[in-house]
């Protein structure tokens, strides 16, 4: 570690060691075993929600919070969001129960303070925000998105989430392989963004999506939000897209991190300036792509809207797992998403024509209806093997019946002053 807390890596490292390192490190193949999700939350005034937060309240309230002997990650966005990320848990309902234990604790706390916890995939009330976190990486992250335009500091500091995290799956062919796995999370994320779609209002304005949080990931930058080529081999397809994607910072051990434009990863490697690459530098690009799905090893489902209600963020997680985790659900679901590859056609996710229409239409679009319809149906019929609760599977029926039947989703009910 570096004296300014920048890690140094150990020696510069070559492009066929990044290549190498990258196809061992992003797909970690194995028996289906472990489940986590990450919660991110806006934070309101409790009494009423269109007034905005005075720095000096949120400040304290993150203290507050901070003091709290939680069992999941805790950390905040650059906006002031709070997000809790689950350790990675044997199963649906540990994963679950955890959570649910740590925002009982979170919102206990905030409570007093006249602070809640509101599940919108964007700030419907407050935009832009101001950035609370004043750190180096959100200060390049700041200038780098500021390039392609507004969306960069929207998804900073106005969005928030529910992102479920599954293991990579089997080495060899079938429902559970982690090559089939991929392609289902690509093509079953389209129907999760139009199922969960909850971010139709930003800033007291109409957008005209049902996602917009999934809108500004589209318009966010032309390569970094991107999954890889569909159709090729994921390890393969991963890290060329690791490597070609442009640098977001270069971290200082004093001052601000320099912020290229338009130097791949590659051309860093190769060219070893404005200094040499080592590992860490590898592993710190990572965290600045945000495709769809994210592979860390295991597979980060990242494009889920945050929920509406306490326990709504339950409702995707758990049918996200059930279709991944139970090998007939798996299968029955790939058979009923498959079709769809032919309307995303050879653009990547989220940008081709599939997930644009999931992120403006949500179930209202009948392909995606349809295959909302199948995918409900087979979680419902899963989540009894692989152990959840008869609390989630009535959350689950219950968000089929008001929802996902009739063709909506809670975008559809959101209902806020706007001017």
């Amino acid at each position: 570690m570096s004296p300014s807390g920048v890690p140094r890596g150990g020696p510069p490292l070559t492009e066929a060691e990044a290549e190498d390192l990258l196809r061992c490190i992003c797909f970690k193949t194995g028996p289906p075993r472990t489940v986590g999700a990450e919660l991110e939350w806006l934070v309101h005034e409790l009494d009423d929600p269109r007034l905005p937060v005075r720095p000096a309240k949120l400040a304290a309230a993150l203290d507050t919070v901070r003091s709290l002997p939680l069992v999941s990650a805790l950390t905040f966005e650059p906006g002031g969001q709070l997000e809790l990320s689950s350790r990675p848990a044997g199963s649906l309902m540990e994963c679950l129960d955890s959570l649910a234990a740590d925002l009982t604790a979170v919102r206990a706390a905030l409570g007093p303070l006249g602070l809640t916890l509101s599940g919108y995939g964007v700030d419907p009330w407050h935009a832009p925000r101001s950035r609370v976190l004043h750190e180096p990486r959100y200060d390049a992250m700041e200038i780098a998105l500021d390039r392609t335009g507004p969306a960069g500091r929207a998804m900073m500091c106005d969005s928030a989430s529910v992102q479920i995290c599954l293991d990579a799956g089997l080495e060899e062919p079938g429902p559970l392989g982690y090559h089939r796995r991929w392609q289902l999370a690509h093509l079953l994320g389209a129907v999760l963004v139009a199922a969960f779609a909850n971010s139709p209002v930003h800033g007291g304005r109409r957008t005209g999506w049902r996602s917009t949080r999934q809108a500004l990931w589209t318009d966010l930058d032309p390569r970094r939000t991107l999954a890889p080529t569909p159709d090729g081999e994921p390890r393969a397809e991963w890290a060329a897209h690791v490597l070609d994607t442009p640098v977001l910072c270069i971290r200082a051990e004093e001052g601000p991190w320099e912020v290229p434009e338009g130097l791949t990863f590659r051309e860093w490697l190769r060219s070893g300036l404005p200094r040499p690459v080592d590992v860490d530098d590898l592993r710190y690009h990572m965290t600045t792509l945000f495709p769809p799905v994210r592979p860390r090893g295991h597979l980060e489902l990242r494009m889920v809207d945050a929920q509406p209600g306490p326990d709504g963020w339950m409702v995707p997680v758990a049918v996200t797992t059930a279709v991944f985790e139970d090998p007939h659900a798996a299968e029955t679901v790939y058979r009923v998403v498959k079709p769809l590859a032919e309307r995303a056609g050879t653009e990547p996710a989220p940008r081709n024509r599939l997930w644009r229409a999931a992120a403006r239409d949500g179930l209202a679009d009948p392909e995606l209806h349809g295959a909302a319809v199948a995918v409900f149906s087979a979680a419902l019929d899963a989540l009894p093997r692989i152990g959840a609760s008869e609390r989630v599977r009535r959350a689950v029926a219950a968000f089929r019946d008001q929802y996902v039947v009739p063709g909506s989703c809670p975008a559809d009910d959101l209902q806020v002053v706007t001017s």
